[in-house]
């Protein structure tokens, strides 16, 4: 092969390797750390989370690729971001509404947790301020049978004024408790409503029986519910859990009964189980 002809192929490998980088440039792969953000309705508002998932790949994890003793960014990239719609206890510690930075240290068998003010910091912990924290709490760490792969924050247990934060990876697992204050807004809410015309007689007296308040007053609003809509089954169900929960098992029985018959006549299952079951409670 002569010169001429070798250096005509030489530019053509050329020209190809640099079109084949010029593609690569524009390739999408999949992140090593993949992006989540979750949403979870809590009390009258939302508690948001965004955050980075990195994974195992067969390292160990705690005390090595993520050492004990330091301040970690919980997670990876950009700064995981917890965001309250409403003010909240984190652990013991009261957070007004806003959004907040994640920082942990991890240890052993506790680590400590922070709600940090920059969000802009991200991994570059040697900067890390404690002034800026606004809450600092020591959570215990759980050892879990089942490993996870992917670095994972969960909200878990969710109850209308409670709920556990959990940050899952490896073996590890770390429940971080959160509540919120509902009771004087829903109070004033229900006070607000009850001065309307359209009357939310139903809602209130199920916020009465579910948080032990003032049954005499609920079983008045559930009754006016009932005649409002009195084929609404699951309205007299609520009035036979008020009827049994005031201690009259008969007015319960009997309200019962009726949720049964209606609920047959509606073929809704659930319904009938229900009543049944609270006849037989009633009836012990």
């Amino acid at each position: 092969m002569n010169k001429r002809k070798l250096m005509t192929i030489a530019s053509a490998a050329i020209l190809s390797l640099g079109t084949c980088t010029v593609s690569a440039q524009g390739l999408k792969v999949p992140a090593p750390s993949p992006s989540q953000t979750i949403k979870q309705s809590f009390g009258l508002g939302d508690i948001s989370v965004e955050y980075s998932r990195p994974a195992v790949k067969g390292r160990v994890v705690f005390g090595d690729l993520v050492p004990y003793g330091k301040v970690w960014r919980t997670g990876a990239n950009a700064a995981t971001k917890l965001t309250f719609s409403d003010d909240i206890s984190f652990g013991e510690v009261p957070v007004k509404a806003g959004t907040y930075a994640l920082y942990t240290i991890p240890g052993k068998s506790t680590w400590t947790v922070m709600l940090y003010s920059d969000l802009t910091l991200g991994g570059n912990t040697a900067d890390y301020n404690q002034e800026k924290e606004v809450a600092r709490i020591s959570v215990p760490a759980k050892y879990t049978e089942s490993k996870t792969e992917s670095f994972t924050i969960n909200i878990a247990k969710v109850k209308p004024t409670t709920a556990t934060l959990e940050l899952l990876w490896e073996n590890t697992r770390v429940p971080i408790k959160i509540a919120t204050e509902i009771d004087g807004k829903v109070m004033k809410n229900i006070d607000a409503a009850m001065a309307n015309d359209t009357r939310p007689y139903f809602q209130s007296a199920s916020y009465y029986f579910d948080n032990n308040k003032d049954l005499s007053k609920a079983k008045m609003w559930v009754e006016k519910a009932t005649e409002q809509n009195p084929k609404a089954y699951w309205v007299r169900l609520l009035k036979a859990k008020i009827e049994l929960k005031m201690g009259d098992k008969k007015a319960a029985i009997a309200t019962a009964n009726e949720v049964v018959a209606m609920a047959t006549e509606a073929k809704n299952d659930d319904y009938v189980k229900m009543a049944k079951e609270l006849i037989a409670k009633a009836t012990n």
